[in-house]
């Protein structure tokens, strides 16, 4: 409870819940000593892809025996998610206790939510100097609360699509403003750009880019994988070829995200990572709701012997390689959908093909959600469309037949909500 209402407290520090600006961070940190300048960071930056990618930095560096701080965004299940430190979480008494040391020296000035959070993990990473942080970039990063350091080992850019185009003005809101907001005030440093979902795409990176001095990585330059057969893939970049035993993650797209992590951490010199550690530590990643399967629990005794898997992807890009994914299995799917209301629901779902039943439900405890129903009315291109009140009738609403599949998706909100309830 203690940690709830300081929550509730630093939420009403601004009226606005994003408000894209750097002075705000910039002044509080720099009344804290600037202790983002004191450590070592690996930020990453994209559409798609930042969480799992961290991940995999995260299972490789702690098999080399690397201590690392991380900070994510949004949280799932509980905000401790997004305060990682030493290899471990926050306790919510050690959490309430950072909160309240933050919120006495703010002192009631305007801040946002996330610039305040922002704030609170750097003051609390300066006890781990030795440290690696791995920094998730929020909105668009050229604005964002994370963009204040002045150094860092390397910058990752992954996947870039559209999304979040309610930021951004009507002339405005297309591929190539989305890349410059992302990539055009990164470090210099190292910059490692994973592959893209069009050539299009990768040109634009490279161009946004080009004057920025550091060593540039690019995917299928510089590095790059191969699928193999037999459970492994191959990696090569400028150190050589590495054969690497499938990682534990669901999805081709999750082995671009790993590949992109393995290939940034060869470029760290200064620190030792084996060939030995990549192999164990892609088989020990812990991600959650990116196709994740449930394989214990309340919902999923609904499905009986049938899967059933929870993937927060919310843009059009992430729906592409949930669908390719999909589209290797040989089996029936069904995907159950609730969405926010600022995302593009018909283009999300254009993507997904032979698809056996679509069902819509409401996201619960999320004002910003569409409504199943209206959502529902929208999505013209699926005959066997239906609409459910809650998430437990949408998944027995089902008619399953052996080796059916069930996918939850649409939003990390409702992937949070399905654990909670699972």
């Amino acid at each position: 409870m203690k940690l709830q209402k300081i929550v509730k407290r630093l939420q009403k520090l601004h009226p606005k819940e994003i408000d894209l600006s750097l002075d705000r961070t910039k002044n509080f940190l720099e009344k804290l000593g600037n202790p983002q300048d004191q450590l070592n960071c690996i930020s990453v930056v994209g559409t798609n892809g930042k969480f799992s990618t961290i991940q995999a930095l995260y299972g490789i560096l702690k098999e080399a025996d690397y201590k690392c701080n991380i900070y994510t965004s949004p949280h799932i299940l509980k905000i401790n998610e997004r305060f990682f430190f030493n290899n471990k979480f926050l306790t919510d008494d050690e959490l309430a206790d950072l909160f309240t040391e933050i919120e006495e020296i703010n002192n009631g000035t305007p801040i946002t939510f996330f610039e305040i959070l922002t704030v609170a993990y750097f003051h609390h990473a300066r006890k781990y100097t030795e440290n690696i942080n791995l920094i998730e970039s929020g909105l668009f990063h050229r604005f964002d609360a994370t963009n204040i350091l002045k150094k860092n080992l390397a910058s990752i850019v992954t996947t870039i699509g559209l999304d979040h185009l309610d930021w951004l003005s009507e002339n405005e809101q297309t591929v190539e403003k989305i890349i410059f907001e992302k990539t055009s005030t990164l470090l210099n440093s190292k910059i490692i750009v994973a592959k893209q979902s069009s050539s299009k795409i990768s040109k634009s990176i490279e161009n946004t880019i080009k004057d920025n001095l550091s060593k540039k990585i690019i995917f299928n330059k510089d590095y790059s994988f191969t699928l193999k057969e037999n459970d492994f893939f191959y990696f090569e970049d400028e150190f050589g070829g590495l054969k690497l035993p499938k990682p534990n993650l669901l999805g081709e797209f999750q082995l671009e995200n790993i590949s992109t992590a393995i290939a940034t951490l060869r470029q760290l010199t200064d620190y030792i990572i084996t060939e030995e550690h990549i192999k164990s530590g892609i088989t020990k990643i812990e991600s959650i709701a990116r196709l994740q399967e449930l394989k214990s629990g309340m919902l999923k005794n609904l499905t009986k012997n049938n899967l059933l898997f929870i993937d927060g992807s919310h843009n059009p890009l992430g729906a592409k390689v949930l669908n390719e994914y999909l589209q290797s299995l040989n089996c029936r799917k069904h995907i159950i959908l609730g969405m926010m209301a600022n995302k593009d629901h018909n283009k999300y779902m254009g993507y997904f093909k032979d698809i056996k039943s679509l069902t819509i439900i409401d996201i619960p405890n999320q004002p910003n959600a569409i409504k199943g129903i209206e959502l529902k009315e929208k999505i013209k291109n699926f005959v066997n469309i239906k609409y459910e009140i809650s998430i437990e009738k949408a998944i027995t609403s089902i008619d399953l037949q052996e080796n059916d599949i069930i996918l939850i998706t649409g939003s990390l909100y409702l992937a949070g909500e399905v654990l909670n309830l699972n």
